[in-house]
């Protein structure tokens, strides 16, 4: 009865949040298992920030609740922004739901499944559903475990919350206010990672250049942030440093001159547009200009000009007009993203922009996606096609998913890069060079020092 499942909906830091849960689990004498079908307890971490990772999350939790009707101690659960944002009318929704945990509760899932384990084995009275779903002051402090084995790229969760108020956005519902955790701690689960062969960190945050803002001192000019990063640089053992996501209105000097002065800080910035209209933006409330967005690109590409940059695009908003879009399309394309997570507008409950009319028909959302994704597809691909020829140092991650003796990793620019290796390599910075390119991934040959190395490459393929 502690097999124990857990299938994460959503962003990065909902991956690192059932890490943790994961590491706690195991902790308490839990087994953590690959499928749902060998689990005598399955948590399911959902997301809310669009209403279809609901709806599949809920589509899910009712399959799953058929297996009760032949197995009454099947416990089944669900996690985080989701059970924040439904609250306690999931459990209507869902009556067989065994447990419901919000987004500052994760370090409590251990404890409550060995109450429900307790009251399967009749130790204590059968419980309705276990429902937490309050604040809890230092829980931004609980994410910290990763576990015994090694990771070669971890996530390290450095906040929690959200003091913005976008008007489409559900997270400071579901995640509450910012929560800073104490940058001695953070450094701390860094060189624990380091100690355990991480090569890679990147640092979470809901807005994370936000971090310790007007509860941390500038010195020197510089961020909160920007020091974190500075002291992470330090860390032995930790070769890359990478971050998501910040947000415009906190990219200030200091931060686009780390780039420039940090080795460590790798080339690439997850940067959001949402969108190139200023009157959809303030619309948004997003408290930043398309010139000053305009400004930080131009800054990050003086200091770093090889710097490869990401953003987010809502397209269809409440009241975008053709006008509008078509200056987020001329911002999309002069900026030259050599990636894009792309959205198409979907109203959420709990949010300012709910009680707006969503006013642009689905079909006019789907041709402005699709013209934005056209656009992608070309920057994306030429920037793939410069770098065949030339030789990119990569971060081997592990085996490919398709390819006997196939690996793959990242390059500096956070570019997937496929090549023949060997298990060895895994954790190893090497030399590839760049054969054939496509849109999303690149493909290459390692660089040998001499035929002598070749040997015991080819012989650990085989």
């Amino acid at each position: 009865m502690n097999r124990v499942y857990i299938k994460t909906y959503g962003c990065q830091m909902n991956e690192r949040d059932s890490a943790a849960v994961a590491s706690k689990l195991r902790a308490r004498g839990y087994s953590l298992v690959e499928s749902e079908h060998e689990a005598d307890v399955v948590l399911l971490n959902t997301c809310a920030v669009r209403d279809q990772a609901e709806q599949k999350a809920i589509g899910k939790t009712g399959r799953l609740a058929k297996r009760k009707r032949t197995d009454p101690d099947f416990i089944l659960g669900i996690m985080g922004c989701m059970a924040q944002n439904r609250g306690e009318a999931l459990v209507d929704t869902l009556p067989d739901l065994d447990l419901l945990v919000g987004t500052q509760k994760f370090h409590r899932v251990p404890e409550m499944l060995d109450n429900l384990l307790e009251s399967r084995r009749g130790l204590g009275p059968r419980p309705a559903t276990l429902v937490d779903l309050e604040t809890e002051a230092g829980s931004e402090e609980t994410i910290r475990e990763h576990g015994e084995e090694r990771q070669v790229s971890a996530f390290v969760s450095i906040m929690q919350g959200c003091n913005m108020h976008c008007t489409f956005c559900i997270v400071p519902k579901t995640r509450g206010a910012e929560r800073y955790r104490s940058m001695d701690n953070i450094v701390e689960e860094v060189r624990e990672l380091a100690a355990k062969g991480t090569r890679e960190v990147t640092l979470l945050g809901q807005i994370v250049n936000n971090y310790g803002m007007r509860q941390m001192p500038f010195v020197d000019g510089k961020s909160p942030f920007t020091q974190l990063l500075e002291r992470v640089q330090e860390v032995d053992g930790i070769e890359r440093i990478r971050f998501t996501s910040p947000h415009p209105r906190g990219f200030q000097r200091d931060l686009v001159e780390a780039y420039g002065c940090l080795p460590k800080l790798m080339p690439y910035v997850h940067l959001p547009l949402q969108s190139g209209s200023d009157r959809v933006l303030r619309a948004m409330r997003r408290p930043y200009t398309v010139r000053r967005f305009r400004e930080i690109v131009e800054q990050l590409r003086a200091v770093r000009p090889d710097i490869c940059l990401s953003t987010d695009i809502i397209v269809g908003s409440p009241g975008e007009t053709e006008a509008d879009f078509e200056q987020t399309r001329a911002v999309f394309d002069e900026t030259g993203f050599d990636m894009a997570f792309i959205f198409k507008y979907s109203p959420r409950s709990g949010t300012t922009a709910a009680d707006m009319e969503d006013d642009v028909p689905d079909d006019v959302k789907d041709a402005r996606n699709k013209t934005l994704l056209d656009i992608l597809a070309r920057h994306s691909r030429r920037r793939n096609d410069s770098l065949v020829g030339g030789v990119e140092e990569v971060l081997v991650e592990g085996p490919a998913r398709k390819g006997e003796g196939m690996f793959t990793g990242r390059n500096p620019g956070n570019r997937k890069v496929i090549f023949p290796g060997a298990p060895r390599l895994v954790g190893e910075i090497v030399p590839v060079r760049i054969t054939e390119s496509s849109v999303s991934v690149v493909r290459g040959e390692l660089v040998l020092a001499g035929a002598e190395a070749a040997a015991p490459l080819h012989a650990a393929t085989a």
